[in-house]
């Protein structure tokens, strides 16, 4: 076998060269056995067409594969939610289960669930293909329905597609439940009518939605997945879900999900903890040390099957334009990668890794491009495993972008730990640009988890209790300046130094204020803090609109002119000033974060000509003062100590700006 190319790419591999061809021998062995099996991946990754509940001309046919089983009953308002013979499944081969009933027998809207035995035992079991899962308002019971509606969905978006040459991901990242302002659980169809129309005018290309699969508990965000192929009921219907993405793709916008394959709810009544009497049916023995749930038994060829089919599933029923993989790190390692700092390249090899998981994901990466070819594929990953956003061709696993996860981490510590005037400018540029040499990452100046109670999100955290009554317009606050002016100034930097796309959660991008909090015991089952206060950005005397205003010009900015399509490149700093300047293309951007000292005829290095301001940070539709002339066109003038062009600017304390370079225009 030859060198892998990801080795030509990052010499530093070259002491680890047997563990990574031997990675790609597992995998292309596996490949080559899936092959063998089922003809192709495709096939292989079809298992939901063959379990679970389908039509069969006239009747339905429901299987389950359930090796420790001894007996299998379908339960529901057909047999009183009792075991009745003739409802009871036959034992095919292969650990496979399989029941023909006649198509009257079940309706579309009727309950229905499983009734498992096993020597020893017995329990009642919802589908592990149940495409529709819905939770009695009054017992809380969960139980599978039958969903057959009298017509199909009617897609609109056949003309749709990312063009992947030019386009750079700018993520909207949405929980469907908490986006409205009623306290309550918003639904699909309020996010299609309400939410869409402001992502949109905000200029993100790509929404991401998180809690799609069904889960139990509200309050885990989703990532508590109980039953894989059903869209939460929660929020809608199958078809809703279907009528918003279609919506989202009319306004050229891509839409992928959160997929939670890392792990699994423990809950059996639920769930796939102890299915069929065998509590290692789908995971592993030991539970999650951290997260209170089930690992997956990536080594098993009917667990790949299970996940692999779900990739495909989502893509093609719903139209996804791809997912966010969670838990990735937790995946790759066989510690999880709990309290571990990855500070080199041995932490990554000598045997940590997880093999059977990266076949896994590699295979699930190669499934889902040949599903559809221009799909996004992230990885919430938080390590740098080598490769992983490399092509799967040059020995990666074939992830399209990492998440940037240490990003939001360095935000918080920067903020908390050090007094702004020792912000390092020359630090911050480094920890936003440095990637792997072979990945394209995602930024994001601060996560989700950042805004559940007991954090703060970044504008609650510089603005703290000052949030709640010094936010009009024409109430002058020194600490909401300056927390405004901060949060405009991390957000451009995050989405302008990233090396692949930006991701911004809901809410965040006009300082929304407090912290989230599902209903729980705790706040008396309260959605008070589980819901997104839009009107505080439609209320023309606060200045959450300001903020709204500067993320949709930086946002829209990038999405016309493409500009982190273009190289990155380091202009100048001075950290004792902290002035920093770098450019993408013809565009420069300069930042003074000094929290005391404005600089007149500051000069910056940049090549002959002429660059024109097109944003300023400080316009006072952005919430700042005015100081700087909008529009204003400066010339290059040479130095002669240094041979150096420059651009003398006007930087007032805490600033950005961003010009462009103007074309020499010629007389012929």
């Amino acid at each position: 076998m030859t060198t892998p190319n990801l080795i030509k790419i990052d010499n530093y591999l070259k002491p680890y060269e047997r563990e990574l061809r031997e990675q790609q021998t597992r995998f292309e062995n596996k490949l080559d056995e899936i092959n063998e099996l089922r003809g192709s991946l495709y096939e292989f990754a079809s298992q939901h067409s063959y379990l679970g509940l389908h039509r069969k001309s006239d009747n339905w046919v429901l299987r389950e594969w359930a090796p420790n089983a001894t007996h299998i009953y379908l339960i529901g308002e057909l047999s009183n939610w009792k075991a009745n013979q003739n409802y009871q499944f036959i034992q095919k081969d292969g650990g496979i289960w399989e029941l023909e009933i006649k198509g009257s027998v079940l309706k579309h809207g009727d309950l229905y669930k499983l009734l498992i035995q096993w020597d020893g035992g017995e329990g009642h079991r919802i589908p592990s293909h149940a495409t529709r899962i819905i939770q009695d308002p009054e017992t809380k019971i969960y139980n599978a329905q039958v969903w057959s509606p009298d017509a199909d969905f009617q897609w609109t978006d056949d003309d749709f597609t990312i063009q992947r040459d030019t386009f750079t991901p700018l993520i909207y990242e949405a929980h469907i439940g908490m986006a409205s302002e009623d306290e309550k659980v918003a639904s699909f169809n309020e996010f299609r009518t309400n939410i869409l129309p402001k992502i949109k005018a905000l200029g993100y290309n790509t929404i991401q939605f998180m809690a799609i699969q069904e889960h139990p508990y509200y309050g885990s965000f989703g990532y508590h997945v109980s039953n894989y192929y059903a869209v939460s009921s929660r929020f809608g219907t199958p078809e809703e879900l279907k009528h918003l993405i279609d919506a989202a793709h009319e306004l050229g916008i891509a839409v992928i999900m959160d997929i939670v394959h890392s792990h699994s709810v423990k809950n059996e009544l639920e769930g796939l903890g102890l299915f069929d009497g065998n509590r290692t049916l789908y995971f592993e023995d030991e539970d999650h040390p951290a997260w209170d749930s089930k690992c997956f038994s990536y080594q098993k060829n009917e667990v790949l099957q299970f996940l692999l089919s779900n990739c495909r599933y989502w893509l093609e029923e719903f139209h996804f334009d791809g997912f966010r993989f969670d838990g990735v790190t937790s995946m790759l390692y066989h510690d999880h990668g709990l309290e571990k700092d990855f500070t080199g390249y041995a932490d990554y090899f000598g045997g940590v890794s997880n093999p059977h998981a990266i076949i896994y994901l590699t295979l699930a990466n190669q499934l889902i491009h040949e599903v559809k070819p221009y799909a996004l594929s992230i990885a919430e990953e938080m390590s740098a495993y080598p490769g992983l956003a490399a092509n799967i061709s040059d020995g990666g696993i074939g992830f399209d972008y990492r998440l940037s996860m240490g990003i939001p981490d360095f935000w918080i510590k920067l903020i908390k730990e050090k007094k702004d005037e020792d912000w390092s400018v020359g630090q911050i540029y480094h920890e936003l640009s440095q990637h792997r040499i072979e990945e394209e990452t995602i930024n994001y100046a601060e996560s989700h988890d950042q805004a559940l109670v007991g954090d703060k999100t970044i504008f609650f955290r510089l603005a703290d209790k000052e949030i709640y009554d010094n936010m009009a317009i024409d109430q002058p606050n020194l600490i909401i300046d300056r927390a405004i002016s901060l949060h405009k100034m991390i957000r451009l930097i995050a989405l302008s130094t990233a090396s692949g796309g930006y991701l911004n959660f809901m809410g965040n991008e006009f300082g929304h204020p407090e912290w989230i909090d599902f209903p729980r015991a705790g706040n008396n089952s309260s959605y008070k803090y589980a819901r997104r206060q839009w009107s505080l950005i439609e209320n023309e005397e606060l200045r959450f609109q300001q903020l709204n205003n500067f993320d949709e010009a930086i946002i829209s900015l990038f999405a016309k002119e493409k500009l982190i399509k273009h190289e990155l490149i380091h202009r100048f700093d001075n950290d004792p000033d902290q002035v920093l300047a770098y450019s993408r293309g013809d565009y420069l951007f300069v930042y003074n974060f000094n929290p005391e000292s404005s600089f007149t005829g500051y000069g910056i290095p940049v090549a002959p000509g002429k660059h024109q301001l097109i944003l300023s940070s400080d316009d006072g539709e952005f919430g700042g003062f005015n100081r700087v002339p909008k529009y204003h066109t400066y010339k290059s003038e040479l130095y002669q100590h240094n041979k150096q062009h420059q651009i003398l600017l006007y930087l007032p304390s805490r600033t950005c700006l961003v010009l462009k370079k103007q074309e020499i225009k010629r007389v012929y």
